[in-house]
């Protein structure tokens, strides 16, 4: 039996158990994962391995009242075990009439290399290792990675659902500090998927030389000398949790709780008219279905700067009356701008290049106040020294409607494919 009718087979059966268990209705999905990759510790390769998970994740809706779960030992008694288990705790589950299993879902999805190639992840390794000690050799790479991953996953609902999926990508991640003597940078991160590892070299991927040269500068740092209000430059790491913030505005939580800045906004000016916002389920790695197992269509958030719609689950929906949107867990993109990013850097007179943003949970209005961090002096049109210590606060919603540039460069995570915004009226101490 081929590993596409094991998956098929194995979430059908799931499915007939739960209906004979007396599920009203019910959604099985039985997944495999692959994985390959090497690892790097401390500047050096460490470890290759491979792996495969398998996983039956399982929803159950009884009287209105619903359950999941989701089990690694798939053999028939514990099967039955966790059927049992779940039915128990579905009747056991605040009844909500929003409770629904998705119907009549419908796709196969296939994108992205299926097969790892094992000498090429090698031959990166020491691309990036060789990269690392020839440019930035102050860096130390406490962590990283270069891997193949391929998920095959099949879902089925008692609606009628049937969805395949067969999704391979290569998964890049390092992280780590600059060292010189005894002083050192604070952490940096960067981490990415890509459909081909062999276009370009290894550093021009998810942003990695960018944090490699950025961190070397970061080993030696100065607080700002005085309060001032001037602009901020988002690189595209930073302007994620800006859009991240967006996203959660416009789904479920902030839609059912009525907290959301943006519910009756839809049609209306929220941002600049320089920034647009729209899916990417299609990026290296993406799957286009939702959590709650719907077929996730391309959608466009943003249209210069005006908001097109918002994005209620199936659940959410239900409870607010709402059009539902499905979208996936991720695979986003802002478009590029016009403005050189060389260019939007000369214009700031005083100000920060930020790297990442450390603000916890905005105020219900946006206000917020927070520390930035990989982030450098802008002044005077230059770049001066990294910065430490260093506050920004504001008003998040006004960050997007205040957007006075984008750059043309983007860097592509495939989670995000962003620019680097400059945002003006930031209040520094």
């Amino acid at each position: 039996m081929s590993a596409e009718h094991r998956l098929q087979d194995r979430a059908e059966q799931a499915l007939q158990r739960m209906r004979a268990a007396g599920f009203d209705a019910a959604r099985a999905e039985a997944t495999v994962q692959r994985r390959t990759e090497l690892n790097m510790a401390h500047n050096e390769p460490s470890l290759l391995r491979s792996t495969v998970v398998e996983k039956l994740m399982l929803a159950g809706l009884v009287d209105g009242r619903m359950a999941t779960t989701e089990l690694t030992d798939l053999g028939p008694d514990a099967m039955a075990a966790a059927i049992s288990a779940l039915h128990a705790d579905a009747l056991a589950a605040p009844q909500d009439e929003a409770n629904a299993i998705s119907a009549g879902q419908v796709a196969d999805i296939a994108h992205g290399p299926l097969e790892p190639d094992q000498a090429l992840i090698a031959d990166k390794v020491a691309e990036l290792l060789a990269f690392r000690a020839r440019e930035t050799p102050t860096m130390m790479l406490e962590e990283g990675l270069i891997a193949h991953e391929r998920l095959d996953a099949r879902l089925v609902s008692s609606g009628g659902s049937a969805i395949g999926r067969c999704i391979g990508s290569y998964h890049l991640a390092l992280m780590g500090t600059a060292k010189e003597g005894t002083r050192a940078s604070s952490f940096n991160y960067t981490e990415g998927r890509a459909g081909e590892l062999s276009s370009q070299p290894i550093e021009r991927y998810a942003g990695i030389e960018q944090v490699l040269r950025d961190t070397a500068r970061q080993v030696h740092t100065q607080p700002l000398a005085a309060k001032f209000v001037g602009d901020v430059v988002l690189m595209p790491l930073a302007a994620a949790s800006l859009f991240g913030w967006l996203l959660g505005q416009l789904a479920d939580t902030q839609l059912i709780a009525g907290s959301s800045l943006y519910r009756e906004r839809v049609g209306q000016g929220i941002a600049s008219a320089l920034l647009s916002l729209r899916s990417r389920f299609d990026a290296p790695g993406v799957s286009a279905v939702s959590a709650d197992g719907c077929v996730a269509p391309p959608v466009e958030l943003l249209r210069a700067g005006q908001l097109q719609c918002l994005t209620p689950s199936l659940y959410a929906s239900r409870k607010t009356g709402l059009p539902h949107v499905p979208v996936a867990a991720e695979g986003w993109e802002v478009p590029a701008g016009e403005t050189p990013l060389a260019e939007l850097l000369a214009g700031v007179r005083q100000g920060a290049l930020v790297g990442r943003l450390s603000m916890g949970h905005p105020a219900p209005n946006g206000d917020f106040s927070g520390v930035i961090k990989n982030s450098f002096l802008l002044e005077g049109g230059g770049t001066g020294p990294a910065l430490r210590e260093t506050m920004i606060s504001g008003n998040i919603a006004r960050l997007l409607q205040d957007v006075q540039a984008v750059s043309r460069e983007r860097i592509d995570t495939a989670a995000w494919c962003l620019p680097w915004l400059r945002i003006g009226g930031l209040h520094f101490s």
